[in-house]
């Protein structure tokens, strides 16, 4: 797969993602929310931790949103903007508040985890094809949407229909599922994300989410017959690994993921998206692409919170070119990122 799209036009950018980024509220301390003493505050949404991450690896990068005209609004828009990301096509609503969230420490996983979202009626919920500015979001080689976008309102969702509908002069419209069945008002959820992913160019799917939403427990296979349509399909199997079909004529590319020692799985699967998409837009071999999503995740599973530097592109390069047999010995713990740079410098400095 190969990007096409605008490219040398003015203002054009390497990525535009569009949707929600809150405030988000992390716990001092393990524990309910309820005992939880104070918190400390960050950002989280999933096109804005694909934009950050992108920007941090060097790419050019634009997010488009919505947000109150308060300092909630600031906050996101400044530090969104402080990882080098445009943040000049955000726009601010006076009559409605910026988002936010409190969750607790624990991996979502697990039944004590839990999630208080405050983002009804939200500036970004009122997003609509009236409001955002079109041209912008569209300036971009890739423009990278989710499914969140499509269940927080019916302007949303038309909004999505419309990007994610085929243009002959458009950028690459990669999408993920990221499929949050407490988000969809109605039971047309898993319809309406089968819909836009079907028009889209890139989809990234995991394969849990594909057996909640649409029933199919084929595996990789499967799920590329339901979704014949995109010119690329990526199928993560967490822990496993994940699977990408580049084209319609070309087989599966499996690659399986390195052993990661979990800090907090929240925003994994953004840095996989992320990773594959700078990979993507350097050309690399649909390995390769892999391997950098699975790299970037790991840099995200073994940080707390929902933003993690990643890995950088030297580091990431070389472990990329390790042999089958390397690449499946790795193991990465908390701090690894860190320690590849600190033993660069050393090599750097005389």
């Amino acid at each position: 797969m190969t990007i096409t799209g605008p490219c040398n036009a003015p203002g054009v950018v390497d990525v535009v993602a569009l949707g929600e980024s809150m405030v988000t509220f992390l716990p001092s301390r393990p524990g309910r929310l309820a005992d939880v003493p104070s918190f400390e505050r960050a950002i989280g949404g999933a096109e804005s931790n694909v934009a950050c991450g992108l920007a941090a690896a060097g790419h050019a990068v634009r997010w488009v949103s919505r947000v109150g005209a308060d300092g909630f609004g600031d906050h996101l828009v400044e530090a969104i903007g402080g990882y080098g990301v445009d943040v000049s096509a955000v726009g601010r609503d006076a009559a409605r508040p910026t988002g936010v969230y409190f969750r607790t420490a624990g991996d979502r996983a697990t039944d004590a985890h839990e999630v208080a979202y405050y983002r009804a009626g939200s500036a970004a919920s009122a997003m609509s094809v009236d409001n955002v500015d079109l041209e912008a979001v569209r300036s971009g080689r890739v423009l990278h949407l989710t499914g969140i976008t499509a269940a927080l309102s019916d302007s949303c969702l038309g909004l999505m229909r419309e990007l994610a509908a085929p243009r002959p002069d458009g950028p690459l419209v990669s999408f993920d599922i990221n499929h949050r069945a407490g988000l969809w008002r109605d039971t047309d959820g898993p319809d309406v994300l089968l819909e836009l992913a079907r028009t889209c160019d890139l989809v990234f799917v995991g394969a849990d989410e594909a057996e909640a939403a649409w029933g199919v427990t084929g595996g990789p296979e499967a799920i590329r017959a339901l979704l014949p349509e995109p010119r690329a399909l990526v199928v993560k199997e967490g822990g496993r690994g994940a699977t990408a079909f580049a084209s319609a004529t070309t087989p599966a590319t499996f690659v399986p993921a390195p052993d990661v020692d979990v800090v907090a799985a929240v925003g994994a699967g953004d840095a996989f998206a992320a990773g594959f998409l700078s990979a993507t837009l350097r050309a690399l071999p649909v390995r390769d692409r892999l391997r950098h999503g699975h790299l970037w995740a790991a840099a995200a599973l073994t940080a707390p919170g929902d933003l993690a530097a990643p890995p950088s592109r030297d580091h990431a390069d070389r472990l990329v070119a390790l042999d089958d047999a390397a690449w499946e010995k790795l193991r990465l713990g908390p701090g690894w990122t860190q320690a590849a740079e600190r033993a660069d410098e050393e090599v750097r400095t005389p």
